[in-house]
């Protein structure tokens, strides 16, 4: 069993292994009094341990000790973010509510933790059986922790660089972009502008890589900007501004990725004279409560965490009791068309 280190420059099982001149599961066999390791390569790997000053990871120590009961959750937006309550922004506590009601139905609890990876997190949140994690950015460097330490992990959203980690649940988002954008377009938009997010994860990867082969295949002009999700609806007046201003051809609608972007773009453009929606249609790739009680009303995907929250659950679940159900599990969106597209 592999370990590391939780702390930067804290010295991994890889680092004894390397220094010994033996394997990694020598180390952990050597280190946890198990294996056929010679005395004269055990009394080495002991010393160069005692010199690294090498201690066992919480994650590899709480697995050999056994179950403990408890699942964890992280969720990486708001690890990005710097806030575990965004106003306005409940996907979130619905997420996590679902989750924890389904491992309860397990007879496990649920702890939510933030990155893991932080050196000032205590000890216990690492004393899980496994990991839930939203959102990872590529290459995720709590994923990357949790892989490298044999922890089993589920994540929300697929990794973007990770192709062959296919344990993951979420909305097929090629799929829900293309499904907002051909709602824009039977509502007349001809020039769709993209407000997306500045996360390296796949909700906005993938849809913006949706929404630029959607544009080529309908000849349609492209526009993205990317306005970084902690800007909430500040990031959504900017946003407009510089979309609506200028002397380039000002789209006639918006697809934000962000219900607080989409409310700060309304508000913006009503202040600009922009009427919604006659002059100006807008969406969002995710609802919130500013999109639902905005006058207008925003139109919005309803990425439902609920239905996230409890297939993630369930399927680390399935993951510690060894079972081999394929991956990733794709949930469907629910799409609210409001007043802002001209619906009811």
């Amino acid at each position: 069993m592999s370990e590391q280190g939780s702390t930067p420059g804290r010295a991994t099982i890889r680092d004894v292994a390397r220094e010994a001149g033996v394997s990694v599961t020598t180390v952990s066999h050597v280190l946890n009094g198990k294996g056929t390791a010679s005395e004269a390569t055990r009394r080495r790997v002991l010393a160069v341990a005692d010199r690294l000053a090498y201690r066992a990871h919480p994650m590899a120590r709480g697995l050999r000790r056994g179950r403990t009961g408890v699942l964890g959750l992280d969720m990486r937006p708001l690890d990005a973010i710097g806030s575990y309550l965004p106003a306005g922004v409940d996907y979130f506590m619905r997420f996590a509510g679902a989750a924890a009601v389904t491992a309860l139905d397990h007879g496990l609890g649920l702890m939510l933790v933030p990155d893991p990876t932080r050196s000032d997190i205590t000890q216990f949140a690492h004393g899980v059986d496994g990991y839930v994690i939203g959102d990872p950015v590529r290459d995720d460097p709590v994923l990357t922790r949790l892989l490298d330490a044999g922890v089993p992990v589920v994540s929300v959203g697929r990794d973007p660089g990770r192709p062959d980690f296919t344990d993951w649940v979420g909305p097929d988002d090629t799929y829900e972009t293309q499904r907002v954008l051909d709602l824009l377009r039977s509502r007349g938009a001809e020039r769709v502008a993209l407000l997306a997010g500045t996360d390296d994860n796949a909700w906005n990867v993938d849809s913006e890589r949706a929404y630029r082969s959607w544009a080529r295949r309908h000849d349609m002009p492209t526009r993205v900007l990317h306005i970084p999700e902690a800007d909430g609806e500040d990031g959504g007046r900017d946003a407009a501004r510089r979309f609506l201003a200028g002397k380039r051809p000002r789209p006639d609608a918006i697809y934000c990725q962000t219900g607080r972007h989409a409310a700060g773009v309304l508000d913006e453009a009503r202040r600009l004279g922009f009427s919604v929606p006659r002059d100006l249609l807008i969406a969002t790739g995710s609802d919130a409560q500013q999109t639902r009680h905005s006058v207008p009303a925003i139109t919005a995907l309803d990425l439902v965490p609920e239905d996230s929250g409890k297939a993630a659950v369930e399927l680390l679940i399935a993951r510690l009791n060894g079972e081999t159900a394929p991956g990733p599990i794709i949930l469907p969106a629910k799409l609210w068309m409001r007043a802002s597209t001209g619906d009811a």
